[in-house]
């Protein structure tokens, strides 16, 4: 069964920074590939940084220069470190497993943690 905890949410002013972990578990972590999305009231759940199990990594135009998505196989985790944060950053992100590509895709998700950008 595949588990997805995540942690390191917070409160954070403007322009600062926070660290992401997602913890994974019941899962042949170096298989998959792993995402972050978030999901602002009012509006649809979007993909904000992606790493394939090769390593590969893509973003929302957002966020980029300020993301910075990396994993740990052997310790099954993967991180999204958000620097120079901004109040339009505020939501509850989610980690996401995926494992296959297209229709046949698979995909798990934690529970998320929230992400507050505020003075």
């Amino acid at each position: 069964q595949v588990q997805l905890v995540e942690s390191g949410g917070g409160l954070v002013q403007p322009g600062g920074s926070l660290r992401l972990s997602c913890a994974a578990s019941g899962i042949i972590f170096s298989i998959y590939d792993m995402g972050w999305y978030r999901q602002a009231p009012g509006k649809q759940r979007e993909l904000v940084a992606a790493i394939t199990r090769g390593g590969s990594t893509n973003y929302a135009d957002s966020v980029k220069g300020r993301f910075t998505i990396s994993r740990d196989n052997p310790k099954k985790v993967v991180y999204l470190q958000m620097n120079n944060l901004k109040p339009e950053d505020t939501a509850v992100y989610y980690c996401n497993a995926k494992l296959g590509r297209g229709a046949g895709a698979t995909d798990s998700w934690g529970q998320g943690t929230q992400v507050t950008v505020s003075s």
